[in-house]
């Protein structure tokens, strides 16, 4: 995660406006533990485009992590409603093991609040 961190850095010098790089930079962020730098990188990046979904599942998840179930749950409808939900598998190869059961475990047990 270091390595890639660095490399990240770099590619967000090269070009600022380039969000995959932000978004890599995040990730790695969130692999070294440093959750609240990856989630003001994160919210940098939606600030300049609110609707990604990748952006905002990461978000989610941090936002989860740290307790805040209503603004987790908030990001996840965003999610949902921007139509591109196939985001949310390649993600969940980022996420640490016990986030990956944070948001299953979550995202099932609204499912079945909406089901009932």
């Amino acid at each position: 995660a270091p390595g890639v961190f660095q490399l990240a850095c770099l590619l967000v010098e090269l070009d600022s406006a380039d969000e995959a790089s932000r978004i890599l930079c995040a990730d790695a962020l969130y692999q070294m533990g440093r959750g609240e730098e990856a989630h003001r990188l994160l919210s940098l990046a939606l600030a300049r485009n609110p609707q990604r979904a990748p952006v905002l599942a990461r978000l989610a998840l941090l936002q989860l992590k740290k307790g805040f179930v209503y603004d987790g749950n908030q990001l996840l409808q965003r999610v949902i409603r921007t139509g591109d939900t196939s985001c949310l598998l390649p993600i969940m190869d980022i996420f640490k093991d016990e986030d990956r059961k944070l948001m299953q475990t979550h995202c099932h047990v609204q499912a079945l609040a909406i089901l009932e």
